[in-house]
């Protein structure tokens, strides 16, 4: 690609940046502009601080510490990159090649570029300052060996950006097949995620099945044994540790610079040269998936016979619920049957499956035997509480989800109320199981009494209730269309996404009003006046029979909010940003 070919298309891309700025408005260019000063001030102030560290903090600490301090670098910003990689698995084209390959252009160019500008991530702009800020304070401090430090760490950014375009290309690659697409989408995520949990369940179970006798219990013969097993013990996992630094790639930057802080140089340039090639591997590889794809040649197509079922008696959209109206049963039941099959649904009850196997077993692990008596009522409401937390994108953006189909309701003469009736009823089993789920392991776990775990159910409806009617004042004015096969939102003003923040963190805030009725059942039982448990209950039941009044009453006028804002709720979720 010619400098003037690239001039233009650099050109081109910054015309589309300002034109999506100005349909937004000023006010969101201006703090777009000011979100890109302040990352750009800590990047330098990141690079500056590491250096600054390097030359007054390390200049005669020990190769252990060294590789300390590289590896905490590394486990952090593979936090932060893997944290980035769930929030958006599919690749982000700065340039479509698909719109540029009637031009003269070189697919080589198009698809570098897209690479460096997919990876202008707040990850790369807060650890590759301080990486390099602190491999050249190390080598002005320590002596200019340790300024290979610098090729080492650059050559692992590039290793992990490399894989992950690769990746991500990968999955684009997969975009002709929906179906196989997300489910691919949504278990990446919950492998990451459980990877990353899974260290700590290990050793939390360990510690519980291998507990260390007292030294009071012990002879002395019997602790000097023990003591002596212990160091082996700790030795062989040293040394297993120090092992993986050579095999690891990640781990390569910290060994590096533990070997040249003891004056050996092999490993480090090894290290780079090794995270180079991995680099370069993981780079053709993409390039190579993405010219495939631009080729027709990804994806051979496949003929599949569907089988057909015989359905006896009533489909579940035919059905009924009792005390729902008609027309409010139909769209519940409707939504339902479209949420069962929406991917970014099943993810987000994966998720809060996949935290329930984490905290679960952590809980199992770290207790044994009954907590508490005070403890259980807000073990009890915490369990009913927790899933809400992950099910907020589902409950305050009732339409997001819809796309295209928001059509269909507006086309229809079901009133609006209804409508809003339906989308909370829809949402409603979902969250039920899993708080449920939640609240049979504390009940197990803690032994926790019948009117407490009634009680939490109550506290659970009045949760439910709570949000419901937020989401339902949330979704008309504040419609954001979500990317299919994700529960990431799609390009938006920033205005609308901080005050998406803020009503999520007011969400949260609400929801601290579910656990006034154990306060208050504690409050009684320390006065010495009622029983906890009961009059837990109590006040649960007063607090779900004002909600349910309160949210039958704003029904109706909800309903006229959605019915007035329901062509420019339409026109967000219906556009496709690019």
């Amino acid at each position: 690609m010619h400098w003037s070919q690239l001039h233009t298309i650099l050109w081109l891309r910054w015309r589309l940046t300002r034109n999506q700025w100005a349909r937004h408005g000023q006010l969101n260019a201006v703090i777009t502009l000011v979100v890109a000063a302040l990352l750009s001030f800590v990047g330098v102030m990141g690079g500056l601080v590491g250096l600054l560290v390097a030359i007054f903090a390390l200049p005669k600490a020990s190769p252990g510490v060294l590789l300390g301090v590289w590896d905490g670098t590394v486990g952090a910003f593979l936090l932060f990159w893997c944290v980035g990689i769930v929030s958006e698995l599919q690749r982000s084209e700065a340039i479509d090649i698909g719109k540029m390959l009637h031009l003269p252009v070189s697919m080589k160019g198009l698809f570098f570029v897209n690479y460096l500008a997919s990876h202008v991530t707040s990850s790369i702009i807060f650890f590759v300052p301080w990486m390099i800020g602190l491999s050249i304070g190390l080598a002005v401090s320590r002596g200019p060996a340790m300024l290979l430090l610098l090729p080492l760490s650059l050559a692992f950014v590039f290793m992990l950006t490399a894989w992950t375009y690769h990746l991500r290309g990968w999955l684009l690659t997969l975009m002709q097949n929906p179906r196989r697409y997300r489910m691919i989408v949504g278990t990446i995520g919950l492998v990451l995620l459980l990877l990353s949990q899974l260290p700590n369940l290990i050793f939390t179970a360990r510690d519980r099945h291998q507990p260390r006798p007292s030294a009071r219990q012990m002879s002395p013969e019997e602790i000097q044994k023990d003591t002596t097993l212990h160091r082996n013990r700790e030795e062989r996992a040293f040394s297993m540790f120090l092992w993986a630094h050579n095999v690891v790639p990640p781990l390569w930057v910290g060994n590096g610079a533990m070997h040249l802080a003891r004056g050996g140089v092999w490993p480090a340039v090894l290290g780079t040269a090794g995270a180079f090639g991995l680099a370069g591997l993981g780079l053709s590889r993409a390039y190579k998936s993405t010219r495939r794809f631009y080729e027709g040649r990804s994806i051979k197509a496949k003929t599949r016979r569907k089988k057909q079922v015989v359905l006896t008696g009533r489909t579940l959209l035919e059905r009924t619920l009792p005390g729902v109206p008609d027309e409010a049963a139909a769209m519940a039941l409707a939504f339902f049957r479209s949420m069962t099959r929406a991917t970014e649904v099943k993810m987000a009850v994966a998720s809060n499956l996949l935290w329930l196997v984490i905290f679960g077993g952590m809980f199992f692990f770290r207790r044994s035997g009954s907590g508490g008596a005070g403890a259980q009522p807000f073990v009890a409401t915490g369990a009913v509480v927790l899933p809400f937390f992950g099910m907020s994108q589902l409950l305050l953006n009732h339409f997001g989800f819809d796309r295209a189909g928001f059509r269909a309701l507006i086309l229809s003469p079901v009133p609006r109320w209804q409508i809003l009736l339906g989308k909370n009823l829809a949402a409603l089993p979902f969250t039920m199981g899993i708080g449920l789920t939640l609240l049979l392991i504390a009940t197990v776990a803690m032994h926790i009494p019948a009117l407490v775990v009634l009680a939490a159910c109550l506290q659970f409806l009045t949760a439910f209730l709570l949000l419901s009617m937020f989401g339902n004042v949330i979704s008309p004015l504040l419609p954001v269309r979500v990317a299919p096969g994700s529960l990431k939102p799609t390009k938006q003003p920033v205005t609308t996404t901080l005050l998406l923040i803020f009503c999520h963190l007011f969400s949260s805030t609400m929801l601290a009003s579910v656990f006034v009725p154990p306060v208050a059942g504690r409050l009684f039982a320390r006065a010495g006046w009622l029983p906890a448990a009961p009059m837990s209950l109590l006040f649960s039941a007063i607090e779900l029979g004002l909600l349910v009044i309160l949210y039958s009453l704003s029904l109706p006028h909800l309903g006229n909010l959605l019915q007035h804002r329901e062509k420019e709720v339409l026109r967000i979720v219906t556009q496709d940003v690019e």
